[in-house]
């Protein structure tokens, strides 16, 4: 099965990006961060969503994120889904901190449960296809709109959604060009997507 090991994000400043996401999230693998200073502008065509357990998870979350510097993209807010809100780091990563539950069940925690990586696709079709010669087998799917890939054993999960779907979910323009500014590490690749996103072969794929 294939899986994504790690992702790595292109920041400016390592350093200060690496001080962000251990205040905000606690996050160290499988985030991986690397200097780079490749132009971009606009969305980025892609976010990284954070699931927890309860409403009063997502506040913290949120919170202590815009604490440390991101800025608020959507407010925490309920919806048909459950609740989430939307942040962007200070190195432009996007991040929806999101749950299911729509009632707290206990005193609020910054326990994550999962990182989904979702990739906004142009050709909704032919991106899910692509995946698919690539080994990636497809758990759920909606129509042309989203397709979420099996990958139970990966730290990070990956799902395609369609580009401007994805930009108003997180609450953005659609428009953006230059560098996506990620690499997804994992036991394929290494390639490119036709969205221009970019798989390393990672240490641990290639060793095991």
């Amino acid at each position: 099965m294939t899986s994504i090991d790690s992702v790595t994000l292109e920041v400016a400043d390592p350093a200060a990006a690496e001080r962000f996401y251990a205040t905000a999230f606690g996050l160290t693998a499988p985030l991986r961060l690397r200097a780079a200073q490749e132009p971009t502008a606009g969305f980025r065509g892609f976010t990284l969503s954070l699931t927890v357990s309860q409403p009063a998870d997502v506040r913290a979350l949120v919170d202590a994120a815009l604490d440390a510097g991101a800025t608020a993209l959507k407010p925490v807010s309920k919806s048909m889904w459950g609740v989430g809100g939307v942040v962007q780091a200070p190195d432009g990563t996007i991040w929806k901190i999101a749950t299911s539950a729509k009632k707290d069940t206990g005193p609020a925690t910054r326990e994550i449960n999962s990182i989904v990586l979702l990739l906004g696709v142009a050709d909704f079709v032919a991106s899910k296809r692509f995946y698919v010669e690539q080994g990636f087998t497809v758990a759920k799917s909606f129509g042309r709109m989203y397709a979420e890939f099996a990958t139970e054993t990966s730290p990070v999960k990956l799902a395609l959604y369609r580009r401007r779907a994805l930009a108003k979910d997180a609450g953005v323009a659609p428009e953006g060009s230059g560098s996506h500014r990620i690499a997804v590490g994992g036991s394929t690749g290494p390639f490119t997507d036709p969205d221009g996103f970019a798989w390393e072969t990672t240490t641990i794929a290639a060793t095991s």
